[in-house]
């Protein structure tokens, strides 16, 4: 299969967060560093060795979990590896995105290649092939306590391997199974070394990669939401000088700096603006006032998930480690995925809350009685609801996004005999946040929708090169609401707005970003 995509070097340890984010957009093709084949071929040899000498080592020479203790006689050890394997392939639900696959796949090549779990450089090339070749392994997206590694999902990703389980092939329908996805690469199914079962079955590359998505998503929204705040204050004539510099640099906060700077550049040379210096209005009420706080706040969180997500992804999270320098493995905890949960919390609360304040922004729009604009946004209202029910939507996803947003980590249950008695349940907390992000997609694109439409009452009047240059990208896909209309169109169409909203366009180039913060 031949690719026009631009080749991306994986340096273990030094793969940055835009090169995660185009991983999963799947715009580049991989290809291992040259002096990571020697590392990966030491390490390899340290494990041959072990076993070569008789070492009594976990995982290697062992059983796993509770029957750590047993000892695996050597004309055993590769039916040790694949009966890891099928057993562990024990996963359930819906299976994992495409995407999110395409960062698995990297990020357990990263991980192996940072030469602490013994594998050969074959097998982490066949792991490059198939994400190069659009071979994607069917993983299902339940089954992992983010403990021992995720360990029933990647055992489904490691079943294509050894010429087991499913894959997914663009444009090779002849492709489905492992084995077929083997023989396209031109390879029969491995047989796994030693400890090459454990190394892919160990780590916290599922949670991350959900994580990652989560968290890309999480920002687009985020952009999204800043623009559909910009879009509600000038809808209801809200007041830029709690946007002041000398303000936020009062309090400090990087964040809370960033967007309101990001607010005062959007809005800057608006005629709206200009229009209601004097009109006596003394202070806006929260959802508009003390959006560089809340977005800020966000902004910061997202920052901070972004920072340990990165270091997640090119962490050697196996065990037990091999050090080739000394020839030893040492058995560890590098599995347990507590700083990816922790990460997933602290995102979900962040979408969570860009929603909250967007829903309420929503209300203050429709309120007649606080923004001066005609009754939920319509024309000859009575005959007409207008936005009342896009509003009640919103609320709906608003308050559904609070009971998802409880923090996963605080959760554990004890597995494997108790041998593994505190998890991290990080797969969960990272699985959630695609759904909660839709939610505040939908949220904030409504949002958008209404202040678009509130601005519109206030012609001839005009609002900033930018805003206006964003209403005319609105008005291109949705219809100033003249009465009423099938809404659930226009919602799914900002929804998608608001998902694509921090890669289009002029206005979401200013805003601020994980990416300029981190």
């Amino acid at each position: 299969m031949t690719s026009t995509r631009e080749v991306l070097e994986l340096v273990p340890g030094k793969v940055s967060l835009s090169d995660l984010r185009r991983i999963y957009l799947g715009e580049v093709e991989l290809r291992l560093s040259a002096s990571t084949r020697g590392v990966l071929a030491a390490s390899q040899a340290a494990v041959q060795k072990m076993v070569d000498d008789g070492q009594v080592v976990y995982g290697i020479s062992t059983g796993f979990g509770k029957l750590a203790n047993t000892r695996i006689p050597a004309d055993r050890l590769a039916d040790l590896q694949r009966n890891l394997v099928l057993s562990h392939s024990a996963g359930t639900g819906t299976l994992l995105t495409d995407g999110v696959v395409r960062l698995v796949l990297a990020t357990k090549a990263i991980s192996l290649s940072r030469g602490h779990s013994g594998v050969r450089p074959e097998l982490v090339d066949v792991l490059l092939a198939l994400f190069n070749n659009n071979l994607l392994p069917h993983i299902p997206a339940k089954g992992s306590c983010g403990a021992s590694g995720d360990l029933a999902p990647l055992a489904h990703l490691s079943c294509v391997l050894i010429g087991l389980g499913s894959v997914s092939a663009q444009a090779r329908a002849d492709v489905t199974t492992g084995r077929d996805a083997m023989r396209a690469l031109g390879l029969q199914p491995l047989t796994l070394g030693p400890k090459e079962g454990l190394a892919l079955l160990n780590g916290t590359q599922v949670s991350t990669s959900l994580a990652l998505s989560g968290l890309f998503e999480a920002e687009s929204v985020f952009s999204a939401g800043m623009m559909a705040g910009a879009l509600s204050l000038e809808a209801i004539k809200g007041s830029l000088k709690p946007f002041d510099e000398r303000i936020q640099t009062a309090r400090g906060q990087a964040g809370q700096i960033a967007v309101a700077s990001a607010f005062r550049t959007m809005l800057d040379g608006s005629e709206i603006v200009s229009s209601h210096t004097e009109c006596g209005r003394v202070q806006d009420p929260y959802s508009i006032r003390c959006m560089p706080q809340v977005m800020g706040a966000c902004l910061d969180n997202l920052t901070h998930s972004a920072r340990v997500l990165t270091i997640e992804a090119n962490a050697a999270s196996d065990n037990p480690l091999v050090f080739a320098d000394t020839g030893e493995a040492i058995s560890g905890g590098n599995f347990h995925a507590e700083p990816v949960a922790f990460a997933a919390d602290i995102i979900a609360l962040a979408i969570a809350e860009i929603g909250a304040i967007s829903e309420r922004r929503l209300a203050l729009l429709l309120d007649s009685t606080l923004s001066a604009l005609p009754p939920f946004l319509i024309r000859d209202g009575g005959l007409n609801s207008g936005f009342m029910i896009a509003q009640v939507t919103a609320a709906a996803l608003a308050s559904e996004n609070k009971s998802h947003a409880h923090p996963a980590s605080v959760d554990s249950l004890p597995t494997s005999a108790n041998q593994e008695d505190h998890v991290s349940m990080a797969t969960f907390a990272a699985r959630r946040l695609s759904e909660m992000a839709n939610n505040t997609a939908v949220i904030v694109g409504i949002e958008a929708m209404a202040a678009v439409q509130g601005i519109e009452f206030l012609r001839p009047l005009r609002s900033s090169a930018i805003i206006e240059s964003e209403i005319s990208v609105i008005r291109e896909h949705v219809a100033f609401l003249e009465s009423d209309r099938y809404m659930a169109t226009d919602i799914e169409t900002m929804r998608q707005w608001a998902l694509r909203a921090n890669r289009t366009g002029e206005a979401h180039s200013l805003l601020p970003s994980v990416a300029q913060q981190s």
